[in-house]
């Protein structure tokens, strides 16, 4: 049985890193789907398109979708990008949609949730919000990714960054190259 992931889309830019998390989770994944209202505004600015046949979509505003439940198993959710709106509604346990419903969920059921935050500088207060989402058990990461791997293409180098949040939810794949040491 695949395992099954929830991928929530918050509006920051960066729609690129969840339109590959999709790519690379197809075939291997049950992959439901949390996209805001802004994350979709910003979607459309960037031209990715987010209406795959084997993803399911939820509504971000339904509170009672079966997502925002404990009982709901999943092995992982990756918030990529995730805004610093989002960053702090999860960081203090504010859950006004389903995307932080389903990530504090998550986090009160102690599996994996992932927040690849896409900002750039950071705030004391980002700073302080990644260090309290992170005490209450998330992964932070930044949409930055490695260069040792030689990238010649936008795709590689947010592929290289995808392969990281894949390891952490213990998805096979072959993306991304990993460190081998110098030759």
């Amino acid at each position: 049985m695949n395992p099954r992931i929830v991928v929530g889309v918050s509006g920051a830019s960066g729609m690129l890193y969840a339109r590959r998390l999709l790519d690379h989770l197809a075939g291997k994944a049950e992959v439901h789907v949390i996209i805001s209202p802004v994350a979709q505004e910003i979607a459309h600015h960037e031209q990715i398109v987010f209406d795959d046949p084997d993803i399911i979509i939820h509504a971000p505003e339904n509170l009672a979708s079966q997502v925002a439940s404990g009982s709901f198993i999943h092995h992982g959710m990756v918030i990529a990008p995730c805004s610093m709106k989002t960053l702090s509604a999860v960081a203090h346990g504010f859950t006004p949609n389903l995307l932080t419903r389903a990530a504090d969920v998550t986090l009160k059921e102690r599996r994996p949730c992932i927040l690849l935050l896409r900002e750039n500088p950071l705030s004391r207060i980002h700073i302080e919000n990644m260090l309290r989402a992170h005490d209450a058990g998330a992964l932070i990461m930044t949409a930055s990714p490695p260069f040792y791997h030689r990238p010649d293409t936008i795709t590689s180098l947010v592929d290289a960054v995808v392969a990281r949040i894949l390891d952490h939810l213990e998805i096979a794949h072959s993306i991304g190259g990993r460190w081998s040491g110098y030759e």
